[in-house]
């Protein structure tokens, strides 16, 4: 333990240390500065170990809160001990930066911080941590001249693979305002040196500090180096527009650079802005002073680019550009006007004039050339239509359709044309063209016809036909058109003698060559084009004889290369020449040469001639030429032949025989179209054999599987004939028949039945009717009505026979009817009464139904009904009706005669039928309730 004047003695060292302390006064120390009580124990160890980063360390942490200049005494003590410990250099230098961060920059403490860090330098000269800490404060206090050379000391100091920790603050410094560029130059040329990668911050630098001449170097060395990958992200477009930009604008102070050459390998190399390059080419030399230099650059660019986009900026900036010199010229000369009117520059308007007078016979001596230059601008934009055209052809060279609108553009230039056409018909490639290249060919002819040069347009077309075109089709066109000149100048015999030359086959030994070469040019096929022959044959018809325009036909033939219309022009020229077997012979080929469906007006026309020709002589021929036209038509196409045959038949032929056409008809023609065929069959055989003829033929229309729709069309139209001969039962057999194909909600059927049966039927047939009615809407209706449970529920009212009927028409076994027969059987207590057997059926009798006689009652309670043409007859079933009785009496039969014999078998027969038919399921019911 330390004796009683051990804190003394401490006290006096640590007064000594801070004594010594640089920058701390020798005298007047301030008493808080001395170590206190509370010190002692951190005095005592450092005393003992004072060489030990632990003490000082505990000591520092322990006097926290301590002010700053007790602490800076007691750093400045432990680095006395240990000059190279990092840790409290670093802890010092980040205490004494925030101690003197609040104060202005020429404060003492500055002074004092930048003292420190030189002494914390001596020993700490590795570590980065330091040299950034120093450098940042120093650039903090824009000292430039000790910041460069604290930086040129870091980099020495540290190794090279830590120097990206210093040029980032060094680079700062040099974008400094206050910097000079000088400097500024020489650290940015020596980064480089330590990173090339960043050669755009040096350039972007040099663009800033207006160093025109070495940005432009940079740029250039930047773009020549393959190997160069920008840090930006810009692209070596970007990078070519940067240096254009900077050649142009700062032509002047660029030297040492090819600026042609560099703009044009920019063009070449990068064509999505060869505009912006050849404006930019043009304004440099513009800032240049070299103004028709400029032009000229103005004229290749928009001879050269290749898109309208492309053309449009070089041709506002061309535009622009001889505004401008026009613009200008107009300013100078007022200036001139001006100055002259002042009367200033005797001599020198003297000199002027002795110039003028030497000078005055040459043109270009002319210093007014403001016409000159108006003239240029106003033949530019004339010429703007003719640019773009010449645009669109470089891209296309091809494009026939664009030569067209070229030569337009020279409608009165001939001279122009005629270049033009001979350009386009060099330059057009018949295999690449879009469109049809003959046409320039023609369009080039009629040009030189137009001005009655037909030698040149002869030769033209005698060109043309030697072209290898991509089709038949052109070249065959070529050769119409030239004929077409010559009948337009009245040159018959050359026409025709241009279309057989061009319809001539080739030898033998010109195929030979062609199939050698392997390349078989259009000129070997161009006479089997239909084209031609078609216009060769109308030149014969019209111009040659009979002989030679067969002659062309049947060449036409022999090719195998006839249309149907072909086919019927050979026809009609031989019948209007009274020729009508060799026509005829024309049709036979042309039926076996085609098919359906082109056959069909050949066919057609062939019968209607030939019955036209010989009506009944030649009977059998047109029955077996029809015969023929049918079996080969489609079934959609035979109904017209069928027609005609049996028009034919009942014209010259036999009447039976058209029977037979229109029955082989309507088993022939599609299901679509036998409807109306057998409209047609049914309205000729009434005309033909009469009314009742037509009953076989409704009755195979409604065995022929016709759709329902057209079955029950028929049937009512056979039940209307029926009742309108007198056969009413057939009429209604025929009505319940139709039945089964008719829709409850069909009123038009229902509706005619109904008016049939109110006419001519009686109380049973109605009742029959309305039953049938009620059947079909119970099959047709998508509810189950078989089910016993729920007919009781649907109607209670219906009486047992109806009932019983119903189930047995739905097809329900026997055990289910008789069981819905024991559930229907009416008990004892609710049987009804029995009636008079004087009169069973009169009793249940409906009002306005007459029967073949009746007699008036003897009640005078009771008054006769009236016999309304309309009668109401209710839906509901017979217990609802009014009581009325009816009586009847018997008809003698001599009325009715043989029709009412016939109705009466007609009548025992159905009747014997329907007896038959009810029983079983009546007659158990009638036996279970015995």
């Amino acid at each position: 333990m330390p004796s009683a004047a051990g804190p003394v003695a401490v006290a006096s060292a640590a007064a000594a240390a801070a004594a010594k302390a640089p920058g701390t006064p020798a005298v007047g120390i301030s008493p808080e500065l001395y170590p206190s009580e509370d010190d002692l124990p951190y005095e005592e160890e450092i005393l003992r170990e004072p060489f030990k980063l632990k003490g000082w360390w505990r000591y520092l942490v322990a006097r926290a809160a301590a002010p700053f200049a007790k602490r800076a005494v007691i750093y400045e003590r432990s680095l006395k001990a240990l000059p190279g410990s990092y840790k409290l250099w670093h802890a010092y230098l980040r205490e004494r930066l925030d101690h003197a961060r609040p104060h202005p920059i020429d404060h003492p403490a500055y002074s004092s911080l930048n003292n420190t860090f030189e002494r914390a330098l001596a020993t700490m000269h590795k570590m980065p941590r330091i040299w950034v800490l120093y450098l940042t404060s120093l650039l903090d206090q824009r000292l430039l001249t000790r910041s460069r050379r604290a930086f040129d000391r870091a980099l020495r100091a540290l190794p090279v693979t830590q120097h990206d920790r210093i040029w980032p603050l060094y680079l700062r410094l040099a974008s400094f305002p206050a910097c000079p560029v000088e400097t500024s130059l020489r650290v940015f040329r020596r980064y480089l040196q330590f990173d090339p990668s960043h050669a755009e911050d040096f350039i972007n630098f040099l663009i800033s500090a207006s160093r025109w001449q070495e940005a432009a170097d940079r740029l250039a060395s930047v773009l020549n180096d393959d190997g160069f990958r920008s840090v930006k992200g810009k692209t070596r477009h970007q990078l070519w527009l940067e240096l254009c930009e900077i050649l142009t604008k700062h032509a002047d102070e660029v030297a040492g650079l090819k600026v042609d050459a560099i703009l044009r390998g920019g063009i070449r190399k990068f064509t999505d802005e060869v505009g912006k390059l050849w404006t930019s080419l043009a304004d440099y030399y513009v800032r240049r002073g070299l103004f028709e230099k400029a032009r000229d650059v103005f004229e290749e660019g928009v001879s050269s680019v290749v898109t309208v986009k492309e053309f449009s900026v070089v041709f506002e900036a061309y535009t622009q550009f001889e505004q401008s010199m026009l613009a200008a010229k107009l300013e100078a000369a007022e200036e001139e006007g001006a100055e002259d009117e002042d009367g200033g520059g005797g001599r020198k308007n003297g000199m002027d004039k002795l110039s003028k007078k030497f000078l005055d016979e040459f043109w270009l001596n002319d210093e007014d050339d403001t016409d000159l230059r108006m003239a240029r601008f106003e033949r530019l934009l004339d010429r703007r239509p003719e640019l773009l055209s010449s645009v669109l052809l470089r891209q296309n060279p091809h494009n026939v359709e664009e030569w067209h609108r070229r030569v337009k553009l020279f409608e009165k230039d001939p001279a122009r044309q005629v270049a033009t056409y001979v350009e386009a018909v060099k330059t057009v490639d018949p295999m690449k063209a879009v469109g049809k290249p003959h046409t320039l060919w023609v369009s080039f002819a009629k040009m030189y016809e137009k001005h009655n040069r037909l030698d040149s347009a002869e030769d033209i077309f005698k060109r043309a036909t030697q072209v290898n075109y991509k089709a038949v089709d052109h070249l065959a066109s070529i050769w119409c058109e030239w004929a077409e000149m010559e009948l337009r100048h009245s040159n018959f015999d050359k026409a025709i003698e241009l279309m057989r030359q061009a319809t001539a086959e080739p030898s033998v030994e010109v195929k030979r060559r062609a199939a050698a070469e392997g390349n078989e040019p259009v000129q070997m096929k161009v006479h089997k084009s239909l084209k031609l022959w078609s216009f060769y044959v109308d030149l014969e018809e019209s111009l040659g004889t009979v002989d030679s325009t067969r002659a062309v036909y049947e060449r036409i033939l022999d090719l195998r290369i006839a249309t149907p219309q072909i086919i019927l022009n050979y026809a009609y020229l031989l019948e209007e020449h009274r020729y009508f077997e060799d026509a005829f012979k024309v049709y036979e080929r042309g039926v076996k040469i085609f098919k359906y469906p082109h056959v069909k007006a050949i066919w057609v026309t062939y019968l209607t001639k030939f019955v036209q020709r010989y009506k009944r002589s030649k009977l059998e021929r047109a029955r077996e030429l029809f015969h023929e036209a049918v079996q080969q038509a489609p079934p959609d196409e035979k109904r017209p032949l069928y027609l005609q045959w049996a028009k034919l038949e009942e014209d010259y032929g036999l009447a039976k025989r058209a029977m037979n056409v229109y029955d082989e008809a309507v088993r022939a023609v599609p299901n679509s179209e036998k409807m109306a065929m057998y409209e047609i069959y049914i309205a000729r055989a009434a005309e033909l054999f009469g009314v009742p003829r037509t009953r076989q033929i409704y009755e195979q229309a409604i065995e022929s599987g016709l759709p329902d729709r057209d079955v029950l069309t028929m049937c009512m139209k056979f039940a209307e004939l029926e009742r309108s001969l007198g056969e009413i039962d057939r009429s209604r057999a025929i009505y319940v028949h139709a039945s089964n194909y008719a829709d409850p909600n069909n009123s038009d059927f229902w509706k005619k039945w109904n008016d049939f049966e109110i006419q001519h039927g009686n109380e049973d047939t109605f009742r029959e009717m309305l039953r049938i009615k009620r059947t079909v809407a119970a099959s047709r209706s998508q509810t189950h009505f078989i089910l016993p449970e729920y007919l009781m529920q649907r109607d209670q009212r219906l009486n047992l026979d109806e009932a019983v009927d119903t189930l047995k028409r739905a097809g329900v076994p026997e055990d289910e009817m008789a069981a819905l027969e024991r559930q229907l059987a009416p008990g004892p207590s609710t049987a009804p009464p029995a009636a008079p057997s004087a009169a069973p059926a009169s009793a249940n009798r409906m009002m306005n139904f007459v029967s073949a006689g009746v007699e008036a009652q003897a009640e005078s309670s009771r008054q006769q009904a009236a016999n309304n043409e309309d009668i109401e007859l209710p839906d509901e079933s017979d217990d609802e009706e009014p009581d009325v009785q009816i009586a009847e009496k018997s008809v003698p039969a001599a009325v009715f005669g043989e029709l009412g014999k016939r109705a009466a078998e007609s009548q025992e027969e159905s009747s014997g039928a329907q007896e038959n038919e009810q029983l079983g399921a009546l007659e158990r019911i009638k036996r279970r309730r015995q």
